[in-house]
């Protein structure tokens, strides 16, 4: 009341508070940053530590189980995911939530550090990369040329392209995927090697000698200081040929004898694929801090100058824009919001018949939407999904703390009093119930504070939105809408019988309520109805029939409050269980994300064809001219970018990572057209598995790591036990019709040419394993990863590592192996002589938790939502049996997510209706009336449950936020019907009258206030927006949970009221002697 006291006092600081909310809110919408998903502060950080030409065994004996052990050391570790493929091992490092990541992060790079010492020798420290949302690409920057390879193609992008970045606020510069690095490569012919006695580690050794970096000195001769440089580094490719094999001796051997040079690059291991090219191209990432929008912007900007960098034949582009969802949700966010602020005005106009009261309504809802958005930005918060469904949802929400200011003062106008007066006591008689209404709506949100991981993370932000525009708009309710209504509304007077209307003095005189306000206020409500020719209004007779309706229930009440309570609790808890469940709503949107796998150990160049091959049948399915872009990456990452596989993890050359996206033109379901390409694949190309993978960012972060929703994880000693049990449930998953794309996520079969040597037989030939292992390692691999070799190109002025190997197409048979020579001696000895070559399988990627070897059955889901694949995978485990000895096995990735994430909002709905209900207790000073209040909510519930199951729509993160939003809401008209009959009843001492008077008077705002919501809610409800498919359900969610608490407000509470205080005492509980209102007061003098 002081604040309404203070407005009417003092309008015109009113409206300078309102206009500097007003301006400051705009250039908080202008400066704050736009990013899909909120900070997510997830205490996750990967170690990638790559080393060359290691087997999967000895990445995990060597390194993964090294690391293991001493990490255990760190403070606040919660597990250890590793994935070990050739060449490297990938470790997932869990903390527990609420662990200072600063100091974990110092903490692991230490003991990593320390770790060096018991690795092999050659061992380079490892990456060490915190995650979050941000670490995860936001789109693709590609490069293509019609006349350039792939390896020259990453050169320019690595030197060039990356070093732009750094004049991008806020991008994190990624290496380039899809060739390899620059490298100088010394290729050996195998016969000429043999026909001159030689070995491939002799050619390593000549190369060192001849080409080594030395520092130059200095040389003091008169006056002068002379720098030496010398030409130890080989300065032009072609002098490479040119290095002598031995020392002495006129007759020498130089290397273009044995080898030739090529400035070409390391052994390929992958490629990129850009609409069926080859390319290369860069994942963009932000950094944590940065706003995705800005980024991309300022990256788009940025193309033309960084087009001028490159040659005229490389074209640049920027493909798969994840930024574009937000913005869409923006654009949503301002369509919906406008179309619900106008049709709330209508709802107003015809209701109330005053364009001025509904302009007022209309203008508090941008300004509280604006408001909220400057709140928003000063505690540091970002424009996201989960902010925008708040300010989306507050929409609604917002018509209500107007909408009904407005209708109170209208009814004091029609009781005749002057139009100040009418104002100031109209805002005063709801003051005190709206502050309640508003604290009870911040209460459901409450929960949110005490929230952890991911559901918490993404629930405060949107709770943060909807209470800064809550409270702003209690503060304009309160202040700016009475200022306004006194200037610009109107009072429509009776006339005299003359003809003329009567003055605000005559018109309050002829009330009589100056002398008895509670006596006359219903039969003035009633005449404020009828027409000035005494004709009843059409609201007045459906007043009146609801009044009917009313008196004919009211005996029976009782068994009418029995009966809804059973049956909208049973029928809720029927439909809670019925429902299908999701982490959000599902997107049908325009790009997908495919793995093809191709039988293990499938040549990259087979598995590229492969690739191409999918890609034509895609594009049969839904027609080259709806294809806007296609990118796949093709085999394994090379080891010097042992960071590509926190963004992309690639296990061998058998596997490819294919994107697609659509034209925005063409709209499909995507289900469907998964499934065509499913049936089409396994037509053309039996021996190809494939596995849908979330493309959008959003799915990718929730899945925290995991391939598909559905993830099976089996850990135990035994890793036969583990492959056993992992085909059983295969096996089981199968007889489940909607899963797709089953299988089996490591390689477990992979080919192999084994090596055994015989010690004894190499030592009698003189050959040690050094021997065997340097030579072995450049015919089958290359001499990087044994001796560091290093040429500079001085016209880019980078240096680039010069490496020994026998050409792949040389190295071809079991037999060519068998002749790789091992030393110059007289026995000549050669790999054969002294090791059995026999073809085997090993394990192509060894998973661990901890020190626990893992295997995992993925699948994905076809036209059925997670709750209920999740139900049904956990009974078919269940059905296996007891599980054997050593064996656990359990849900996770999306699963887990979607259990933590409905059992915090279930919990946090529990939280909130408790905190609701002590703080209605405490204002009523009844705990009986508090649990009335609260008999609303089951009908909440189950409206919301029930339009979300007719429209399609699962219970999810966002729809979930409807239901617990809309308890709030009805409560609020709960709270304004049960205020005002308790205040009768404590004046009359009839609870039955109290309740029929409530319900006559609170029948107009409460029918208003809904159906202006309802109005307000349908634009997001229809999910016809651009981002219509995640906003969607929320809307749905309210839109059914208010219908419902309209229902239960108007026609049940009355009767739980009348029931339920029908005894009630009207003495206060007040033990305070000297409360005249107190049964214990004691009257006495001072």
């Amino acid at each position: 009341m002081d604040l309404i006291r203070f407005a009417l006092r003092k309008p015109i600081t009113i409206m300078v508070i309102v206009a500097a909310l007003f301006f400051f809110g705009i250039d908080a919408v202008r400066k704050i940053k736009v990013d899909i998903f909120p900070k997510l502060d997830l205490p996750v950080m990967y170690i990638a530590h790559p080393f060359g030409g290691y087997t999967p065994d000895q990445m995990e004996t060597f390194f993964a189980k090294q690391y293991i052990n001493i990490l255990l050391y760190v403070n606040g570790i919660k597990s250890i995911e590793t994935k070990n493929i050739q060449g490297l091992t990938l470790m997932k490092v869990n903390f527990y939530p609420g662990t200072n990541m600063a100091q974990a992060s110092a903490e692991l790079s230490a003991f990593t550090n320390r770790a060096q010492a018991i690795f092999p020798p050659g061992s380079n420290p490892p990456f060490i990369i915190r995650f979050d949302a941000s670490t995860l690409p936001v789109g693709q920057l590609v490069l293509s040329s019609e006349k350039r390879s792939n390896n020259e193609l990453l050169d320019l992008a690595n030197v060039y392209v990356r070093s732009t970045f750094t004049s991008i606020p806020g991008l994190v510069s990624a290496p380039p995927f899809g060739g390899n690095i620059r490298t100088i490569v010394v290729k050996v012919d195998p016969e000429l090697l043999r026909s001159h006695n030689l070995t491939p580690d002799q050619l390593v050794e000549a190369l060192r000698v001849n080409n080594q970096t030395a520092p130059s000195g200095n040389v003091r001769i008169g006056d002068k200081n002379y720098i030496t440089p010398t030409n130890t580094t080989v300065r032009y490719v072609k002098d490479f040929e040119n290095i002598p094999l031995f020392k002495g001796g006129v007759q020498n051997l130089y290397l273009r004898d044995v080898a030739t040079v090529e400035d070409g690059a390391d052994i390929a291991t992958g490629y990129g694929l850009v609409n069926g090219k080859r390319s290369v191209y860069l994942s963009i990432a932000k950094g944590a801090d940065a706003s995705t929008w800005e980024v991309v912007q300022n990256l788009k900007k940025a193309i033309p100058r960084i087009q001028n960098t490159l040659p005229e034949d490389v074209k640049v582009s920027y493909e798969f824009d994840q930024s574009t969802y937000v913005m869409n949700s923006v654009k949503s966010l301002l369509t919906e919001g406008a179309i619900g602020a106008i049709l709330t005005g209508l709802m107003v106009l015809l209701f109330l018949g005053d364009a001025r009261g509904a302009l007022i309504v209309i203008l508090t809802i941008p300004t509280s939407i604006i408001a909220g958005v400057l709140f928003l930005n000063l505690f540091g918060q970002t424009i996201n999904i989960m902010t925008l469904s708040g300010l989306a949802l507050a929409i609604g929400i917002l018509v209500d703390e107007s909408t009904v200011t407005i209708e109170n003062i209208h009814q004091h106008f029609d009781m005749g009093k002057p139009k100040a007066l009418a104002i100031w006591d109209a805002c005063k008689e709801i003051a005190f119930p709206k502050l309640l209404i508003l604290f009870c709506i911040l209460a459901v949100f409450a929960p949110a504070f005490t929230m952890g991981g991911i559901p918490g993370s993404l629930f405060l932000p949107l709770a943060l939105a909807i209470g800064f525009s809550m409270i702003v708009s209690y503060f304009l309710a309160q202040t700016f809408v009475p200022v306004m209504a006194n200037w610009i509304m109107k009072v429509k007077h009776h006339q005299k019988p003359d003809g003329t209307e009567m003055t605000d003095a005559e018109e309050f005189a002829a009330s009589g309520l100056s002398k008895n306000p509670d006596a006359q206020k219903e039969a003035l409500i009633h005449r404020a109805d009828a027409d000035q020719n005494g004709k009843i209004s059409v609201f007045e007779r459906v007043r009146a029939r609801f009044m009917r309706f009313i008196n004919r229930t009211m005996p029976f009440r009782k068994p009418i409050v029995v009966a809804y309570l059973l049956v909208t609790t049973a029928l809720a808890a029927f439909l809670l269980n019925s429902i299908g469940k999701d982490v959000l709503p599902k997107v049908n949107g325009s790009q997908f994300q495919v793995r093809l796998r191709a039988p293990e150990g499938t040549r990259m160049e087979r598995t590229e064809e492969k690739t191409l091959k999918t890609i034509n049948i895609i594009k049969k399915i839904v027609g080259p001219e709806n294809v806007s872009v296609t990118s796949a990456y093709v085999g394994q990452h090379p080891g010097l970018f042992s960071v590509s596989p926190i963004y992309l993890f690639m296990a061998g050359p058998h596997e490819a990572v294919l994107q697609v996206g659509l034209h925005e033109g063409f709209h499909t379901n995507l289900d469907e057209l998964k499934e065509k390409i499913r049936t089409e694949m396994k037509q053309a190309m039996p021996d190809v598995t494939t596995s849908f993978e979330p493309i959008e960012l959003t799915d990718k972060i929730l899945s925290q790591g995991s391939p598909t929703p559905i993830e099976v994880r089996m850990s135990g000693r035994d890793k036969k036990l583990n492959e056993q049990y992992a085909q059983k449930v295969i096996a089981k998953l199968k007889e489940i019709s909607y899963l797709r794309d089953i299988q089996l996520g490591q390689s477990t079969k992979y080919p192999a040419i084994k090596i055994e040597v015989d010690r004894i037989r190499a030592a009698q030939l003189g050959v040690d394993m050094n021997d065997v292992s340097r030579s072995l390692i450049a015919s089958t691999s290359s001499s990087r990863y044994t001796d560091k070799n290093i040429w500079v190109d001085e016209k880019g002025g980078f240096s680039y590592a010069v490496q020994v190997q026998v050409p792949e197409s040389k190295m071809n048979s079991v037999q060519e192996m068998g002749e790789i020579p091992l030393l110059r001696n007289a026995n000549r000895p050669v790999l054969s002589d002294i090791a059995t070559i026999t073809p085997d399988t090993t394990y192509g990627e060894n998973d661990n938790l901890g020190a626990m070897p893992v295997l995992s059955v993925t699948a994905n889901l076809n036209n059925t939502d997670l709750g209920v694949a999740q139900a049904d995978v956990r009974q078919a485990l269940a059905s296996l049996g007891e599980l054997p000895r050593g064996l656990t096995v359990e849900l996770v990735g999306l699963s887990q997510t979607l259990t933590d994430t409905l059992d915090s909002l279930q919990n946090g709905l529990v939280v909130a209706i408790v905190v609701i209900f002590l703080m209605l207790a405490a204002n009523f000073q009844s705990f009986k009336v508090s649990a009335i209040v609260l008999a609303t909510v089951p009908a909440v519930i189950l409206g919301s449950l029930a339009l979300l199951m007719v429209t399609g729509s699962t219970l999810n993160l966002q729809s979930y936020m409807g239901i617990i939003m809309s308890v709030g809401v009805s409560i609020s008209n709960a709270v304004l019907l049960i205020t005002n009959a308790e205040q009768l009843r404590k004046h009359s001492g009839n609870a039955i009258e109290a309740a029929k008077e409530s319900a006559g008077l609170r029948l107009r705002p409460i029918v208003m206030t809904a159906v202006a919501m309802v109005v307000g809610m349908i634009p997001m409800a229809s999910g016809l927006g651009e981002a219509g498919d995640q906003s969607s359900p929320l809307g749905r969610a309210v839109i059914g949970g208010l219908v419902a608490s309209t229902f239960a407000a108007l026609f049940i509470l009355p009767l739980v009221f009348a029931w339920g205080q029908g005894k009630a005492s009207t003495q206060s509980v007040s033990l305070d002697p000297e409360d005249e209102e107190s049964k214990y007061y004691v009257p006495m003098t001072r």
